[in-house]
């Protein structure tokens, strides 16, 4: 593991903004940091990144209590930006190049590399309030990725992207962690983690309610909803289905049928499979998408929540 905090609590004015959160970041992982908003997730980046420290709990970083410098192995990059408007594009990515510890002479080497692929050399000598907003989150990307970092940060990092650009930022993203690099990944967009992230933790009401493996969590989420597509007269199916399984939906898609029957527990397909006349083509457990999975747990637990305030 890279990152692991260890029941992390953090109070601000007599509000608790997390309580006792543990989590577990695979090395070369992207991992999701998810959460409806006034979550508790930004609390706990800032206490990753160490702008602020907890109350209560420990946190470890590549193996070891974290410790100031290795705030040089870490890039932010977070939902709010801020850059300095007066300032010009290629003297504040020098700046902040040199603040995460990069020589003069490497920065600039690295800079040209990633402004020739974001398309931003040209707007080197601009000033920062010329840019759009794209174009800014472009050059923040940038220098949050510049120094290599062990592990990145990104908060909505496709947040005021165009489709074309969120695609280019999705791939350099993948290209990192494929390079070795750590990701956390902080994000509203479901369909994101579900094509990027390996694990999870979903934090609600200050407390982590769910975390792990992206495929283990969906099959325990799984409601033993099956897909089957066959080949058969479609006014007999209903008479083979047992009467323990409930058939939510049929349609016909040319010469075949596509059933989708909910199995009871503790149910197997043969069950199913070996009532059913004609050619079955094939059969899939559907898995629940990230989205529902996340709508489950977040309003299981405010229920729970609320029950108990």
């Amino acid at each position: 593991m890279i990152l692991q905090t260890q029941s992390v609590t953090k109070v601000f004015s007599g509000k608790t903004a997390l309580e006792n959160v543990s989590i577990s970041v695979p090395r070369g992982s992207i991992y999701g940091l998810l959460g409806p908003n006034g979550a508790g997730k930004t609390t706990l980046i800032r206490m990753i990144t160490q702008i602020t420290a907890p109350d209560n709990g420990s946190i470890y970083f590549d193996g070891r209590l974290i410790q100031t410098n290795d705030i040089f192995s870490m890039g932010y990059l977070p939902e709010e930006r801020g850059l300095y408007r007066k300032m010009k594009v290629g003297e504040l990515a020098l700046y902040l190049a040199q603040l995460k510890g990069l020589s003069k002479e490497i920065a600039l080497i690295r800079l040209k590399k990633w402004f020739q692929l974001f398309e931003i050399e040209d707007w080197r000598n601009k000033k920062i309030e010329v840019l759009s907003k794209g174009m800014q989150q472009k050059l923040q990307f940038i220098v949050t990725v510049l120094h290599e970092p062990k592990l990145l940060i990104f908060d909505e990092p496709f947040s005021g992207f165009d489709p074309i650009n969120a695609e280019k930022i999705k791939n350099e993203i993948i290209k990192l962690k494929n390079n070795g690099a750590t990701v956390i990944f902080s994000t509203h967009n479901m369909a994101s983690v579900e094509e990027l992230c390996s694990h999870l933790t979903l934090i609600n009401n200050g407390k982590d309610i769910l975390s792990g493996e992206v495929n283990a969590i969906k099959k325990e989420f799984a409601g033993n909803m099956a897909k089957i597509i066959l080949e058969t007269p479609l006014d007999t199916i209903s008479e083979k289905i047992p009467p323990a399984f409930l058939l939510c939906e049929q349609s016909r898609k040319g010469d075949l049928i596509e059933l989708m029957v909910k199995m009871p527990q503790n149910a197997s397909a043969y069950d199913l499979l070996s009532k059913l006349e004609g050619n079955i083509i094939s059969y899939q457990l559907q898995l629940p998408s990230m989205n529902d999975i996340f709508i489950t747990a977040v309003n299981s637990n405010n229920q729970q929540y609320a029950s108990q305030n």
